[in-house]
Order: C-alpha cells, then sequence, then structure tokens
C-alpha cells in the first residue's frame, strides 16, 4: 500500500479554502489551508530538487515554533527525505550529539544560532539552512526564503509506504544518558490523529484555534494533525511566557491550549491574568503530572470545567489515558484525579511482572503498550530496541495498575527517569555531568517531590578528598553542560552512598528518603 500525503492535504485545502490554517504569532505569518498546502509542496519540491534530499536522507531542525511549523508533519509527511525534530531549548552539546547520532544531510537552523552551530555543522559536511537572509554570504549557508524561489507548488508525487517507510525522527532523551532516537511512519501519525477523534469529548472542529507555547518539536505537536484534518488552526508561540500566552488567548481567540500543571499553577497567581480575556478557551489538555485537588477548584472556578489530562510517551504517539472533563468533575471526590484517566480506545495496555506475565487484575506491575502509534524501534539503536519491544508492545517501564472502572494509576518507575515541570530528565544524564566536575567522586540523582513541579531534580554528591566546593557552583557547572531544566534544582554533599555489592549506586534507596511518606512514588 502506498500514500500520496499531498493529494490528502489538497482534498482539505478545497474543503477549507480560506479558512486559517496556521498563525505564526512573533513572525506575523498567517496562512490559510490553501496557502499553507501550496507553501508546504514548494518546501518538498525545493528539499528534493536544490537540497536533494531524497528518501533515506535525514534533514535537522533547530527551530522555534514558528519555524518548525513550516517544516511540521503536514511538510514531513509530503515528501521522501526524514524530518528530525529536536527541541530548539536544549543545550548545544546536546544538539551536536543527535547530529552526530542521526547524521543529517542538511540542518535548518534559527539565524541566532549561527554563531555558535555553523562552523561545527560545516565541519562535519552538512549544508546549513538559515530560516531568515543570512548577514554575509558563507559557504555551505544559504537562505530558506532564496532556496524557494522560483519553485513550484505542483503535487510533490511522493508515494510513501504508511507503514514502513520511516517520515519523522524524535530525540527521548538527553546525550550522556538514554538519548535514543524513535522512528516514525506515516500511520503513527495518522493514529495519533484518530486517537484524538475516538475520545467521547470533541476538542477538535472547524472552531479550534490551538495555541502551542510548549515545543511543538515535543508533545504539544501532536495535536497538529488533528487540528488540521477538522479545519481548524494551529496557532503557534515560541518565548515560554504566560504573560504573553494570555494576550495571544485573547487577541486570537484561542480554544484550546496545552500546559503542564506547573504553568496552570502560575498562571492562577499571575496577577497579569485578570487583565485579559480568557473566556475563549473551551478545552486545555495538561499532562506529565496529576493535578493538585485544591488548585484544580480553583483552576474550575477560574475558568470553568475546561480540563483534561493526557499520559502519554514518545513511544507510543498518542494519547494512552486521558481523564476528560467530565471525569474532573468528581475525579477530586473519589480519588481519581490522582489516576491519568481512563485507556484510550485501540490501545491495547499490559500489565505484567518482571517476567514479562500478565497481572491480575488490579494489582501493579509494569505497563506495555500496543497501539498503530507505538513506534517499531530506535533508529541506530538496535540493542535498545530489543530491550525495549517485544512483539510489537513498548516496555514503558512506568508501574501502575488499572481499577475497576478502566482508570489508570501510575504508582512509580522502572526507569531512572524525572519529569519535572513537563520536561523528561534522565538520571543518569545528570551524574555524569556531575562526576565529570574535577571535585567529585561520585553522585546520584533522583527525582523528588514537588507541589509546582510535580518532581525536582535533587542531587546527593560525595565529593573528592580535600575539595571544597558549594553547591551552587557545581550546580551551575550542571546548567553550563545541560541546559538550565535538567540541573538539579536542590543539592546535597554526603560522605556516602548506598551501593550494591558490586559497587553500583543504589539510586532507588535514595529516592525512598524522599518517597516513603507518600502514596505513590513519582508525582
Amino acid at each position: 500500500m502506498k500514500m500520496n500525503f499531498a493529494r490528502t492535504f489538497a482534498q482539505l485545502a478545497i474543503r477549507h479554502g480560506n479558512r486559517e490554517a496556521l498563525v505564526n504569532i512573533e513572525r506575523g505569518r498567517r496562512y490559510s489551508f490553501r496557502e499553507l498546502h501550496r507553501l508546504t509542496n514548494r518546501i518538498v519540491n525545493m528539499m528534493r530538487e536544490r537540497l536533494q534530499l531524497r528518501r533515506g536522507d535525514v534533514y535537522l531542525c533547530i527551530l522555534e515554533n514558528d519555524n518548525l511549523s513550516l517544516l511540521h508533519t503536514w511538510t514531513a509527511l509530503k515528501g521522501e527525505a526524514a524530518a528530525a525534530f529536536t527541541n530548539f531549548r536544549d543545550s548545544v552539546d546536546e544538539h551536536f550529539a543527535q547530529v552526530d547520532h542521526i547524521r543529517p544531510k542538511v540542518v535548518f537552523l534559527e539565524n541566532a544560532l549561527l554563531d555558535r552551530y555553523f562552523d561545527g555543522l560545516h565541519a562535519r559536511g552538512i549544508t546549513v539552512v538559515c530560516m531568515d537572509p543570512p548577514e554575509q554570504p558563507c559557504d555551505g549557508l544559504v537562505g530558506f526564503d532564496s532556496l524557494l524561489e522560483g519553485i513550484g507548488d505542483h503535487d510533490p508525487g511522493v508515494e510513501s509506504d504508511p507503514y514502513a517507510d520511516i517520515l519523522i525522527y524524535r530525540f527521548t532523551g538527553g546525550t550522556t544518558g538514554k538519548s535514543k532516537c524513535a522512528q516514525y511512519t506515516l500511520d503513527n501519525w495518522l493514529a495519533c490523529r484518530d486517537a484524538f477523534y475516538a475520545e467521547a469529548e470533541q476538542a477538535f472542529d472547524e472552531r479550534t484555534r490551538l495555541l502551542h507555547m510548549a515545543p511543538i518539536s515535543h508533545g504539544s505537536g501532536l495535536s497538529v494533525l488533528a487540528t488540521l484534518f477538522r479545519g481548524g488552526c494551529t496557532v503557534t508561540q515560541n518565548a515560554p511566557d504566560l504573560v504573553q500566552w494570555c494576550r495571544h488567548v485573547e487577541d486570537e481567540r484561542i480554544t484550546v491550549g496545552s500546559l503542564v500543571p506547573t504553568l496552570l499553577y502560575r498562571l492562577l497567581d499571575l496577577p497579569q491574568a485578570d487583565d485579559h480575556d480568557l473566556s475563549s478557551l473551551r478545552s486545555v489538555y495538561y499532562g506529565a503530572a496529576p493535578m493538585s485537588p485544591a488548585k484544580l477548584a480553583r483552576l474550575q472556578q477560574r475558568f470553568g470545567n475546561i480540563f483534561l489530562q493526557i499520559y502519554g510517551a514518545t513511544e507510543c504517539l498518542q494519547a494512552v489515558a486521558t481523564l476528560g472533563k467530565a471525569d474532573h468533575l468528581t475525579a477530586s471526590e473519589d480519588g481519581r484525579l490522582a489516576s491519568a484517566g481512563r485507556v484510550a480506545p485501540g490501545v491495547e495496555l499490559l500489565i505484567v511482572d518482571e517476567q514479562g506475565r500478565e497481572v491480575a487484575a488490579g494489582a501493579t506491575g509494569e505497563l506495555w503498550l500496543r497501539s498503530r502509534a507505538t513506534i517499531s524501534g530506535y533508529h541506530g539503536n538496535p540493542e535498545a530496541t530489543a530491550t525495549e519491544f517485544s512483539e510489537g508492545f513498548w516496555k514503558s517501564g512506568d508501574l501502575g495498575y488499572v481499577d475497576e472502572q478502566g482508570f489508570l494509576f501510575i504508582v512509580d518507575r522502572k526507569k531512572d527517569m524525572i519529569i519535572t515541570g513537563g520536561f523528561n530528565v534522565y538520571a543518569v544524564e545528570v551524574e555524569a555531568a556531575l562526576n565529570a566536575h574535577p571535585d567529585v567522586a561520585i553522585s546520584a540523582v533522583v527525582g523528588i517531590p514537588h507541589a509546582e513541579w510535580g518532581e525536582a531534580v535533587h542531587a546527593e554528591v560525595v565529593l573528592k578528598d580535600g575539595a571544597r566546593l558549594s553547591s551552587e557552583g557545581l550546580i551551575e557547572h550542571v546548567k553550563n553542560r545541560l541546559g538550565r531544566f535538567k540541573a538539579p534544582k536542590s543539592l546535597v554533599f554526603v560522605d556516602e552512598l548506598p551501593v550494591s555489592a558490586v559497587g553500583k549506586v543504589l539510586r532507588r534507596s535514595v529516592r525512598e528518603k524522599y518517597w516513603k511518606d507518600a502514596g505513590r512514588r513519582v508525582s
């Protein structure tokens, strides 16, 4: 079976015509369905004709939301080369590790990053495309707009196998830890779209105007196709700024938003929020952590019953479970606000013991997930693919159970991953950054409970004999290597860490001190 995604988009352009499909707020760009279809055709034709990007090639995007939106699924799924999306806010070292792993032929880059990135990319033989005209011509650097000059908007004529051809890559973790590159087919993305439509409560129709403040390279971008195929409009914001978000909700009459609980809590206490009319909001998705019942009550009083919780993963490209608006009305009373919601239609969920055997109903075990949205494995990492996938199931590493009404509860993690304010942080990558300091002997990094972020990155560190170092200085060292959000929010120096018989640091023993009085082992 083959599919020409450009032909599918052409039908949407006919149906919705001059309705707005994409708005890039900071850049002042607005595209109707017809204009967006023609533009994305031109981009794919340019990639093939002028950049010689063909099947098997990869182009990497290190872009903010407005520019990445031009190369998102509606473009990537039309072409034959594969797009690799990375988080614009990741560190330079992390981006170059991703470059070296995926080996792109072309990198699309924000002009603001040229000083730090161009030489390294050029030395690797990579063509660099800057999204604005470059200030000075340079060998190996070309402007996006100049590439598009004279390119036709005809159907690129690319047919892909929706189940076999890899068209998009996304990265799951950090450079020094367990970085893995998830690979997606066209059908994985269509499954993501269909999963939104399968829910009883629908946020997507022709009136939808969905504002993206979180990176569309990651979870926020999963709703792009669901919005497009219903005739709605995708609106992008680059700056992670809640005051701007409020202004944009009012100015653009936004109906759907996506904010992690951390930002929703800040929104409650943001004085400027009262200066804007946010009454157009009909649905706000949140995820990465359950909601505080007390804060949910305040949010509902302020905005109404518009909140939906989503549980998902990079490896299973859809909402695996959803706590809908109706569930939010009773969830505080029956304790289900602590759940991840009801398991989504179309998801096969196995809960298994350590031997991979299904446990009894209501018992806790590891969650294995299989659906059309589940990826086939990791690019360039057969070992991780063999370890984490079995018979099409992805082994999530989350421990949980399903109650008698079908609500999924996450109670712990097998993997040493911390979810803080909506971002995934692997303990091993933070430890590697800490241990790289010349005064550090060994460290252990864990997630500890935090009222605002769900979990906070915390480190316990053993210094080398005679070393003198401040916790602030060591945290700054990690910020410089990994970026602000992955650095520990708290750090203590200890004389020793618990270790196994073979000398391996026992993170779980460190972690248990902070979670022992909690009803669950994650937030």
